[in-house]
């Protein structure tokens, strides 16, 4: 199944089961994702959408942390529980292990030694790791390993 239609059914399915918080978020998705659509004036694949979540959890999880920031725990809970929820859309993430070892995989393939050559690294780490590692962390850590 399509993850498009993975979600409209998940859809379907918190509307039978009244689940409204659930159907909100669900909404939300659906709606970025047919704003994509119309804007583009295409038929979003499935990487897309993973793109799509991607975005639409690292803006919540800003919100959460300003929400904490600022002692508004009621609204950053509300935000978490839409993170986790959006969450479900997305490949098993790797371990920080895995995603190290893919880093120094790459930066021996490219035979890496300065930071003048993150571009190439990257290059080689981005189509692994998008969507199944978080890609601020990625970048750091192919950072601090070219400037150790």
């Amino acid at each position: 199944m399509q993850a498009k239609e993975r979600i409209s059914q998940d859809m379907k399915d918190a509307m039978r089961a009244k689940e409204a918080n659930k159907l909100s978020t669900i909404r939300m998705l659906l709606a970025a994702i047919k704003q994509v659509e119309v804007d583009e004036r295409i038929e979003v694949s499935d990487d897309r959408v993973m793109e799509i979540v991607i975005k639409m959890i690292k803006q919540r999880q800003d919100s959460v942390k300003i929400y904490r920031d600022n002692h508004h725990n009621e609204a950053a809970d509300k935000e978490q529980a839409e993170i986790d929820l959006l969450q479900q859309y997305l490949p098993a993430q790797l371990s920080d292990v895995e995603v190290q070892a893919e880093i120094q995989a790459a930066i021996a393939a490219v035979s890496a030694t300065s930071m003048a050559q993150m571009g190439q690294v990257m290059a080689i780490v981005k189509p692994k790791l998008n969507g199944v590692a978080d890609m601020g962390k990625v970048s750091k850590w192919v950072k601090d390993a070219l400037n150790s």
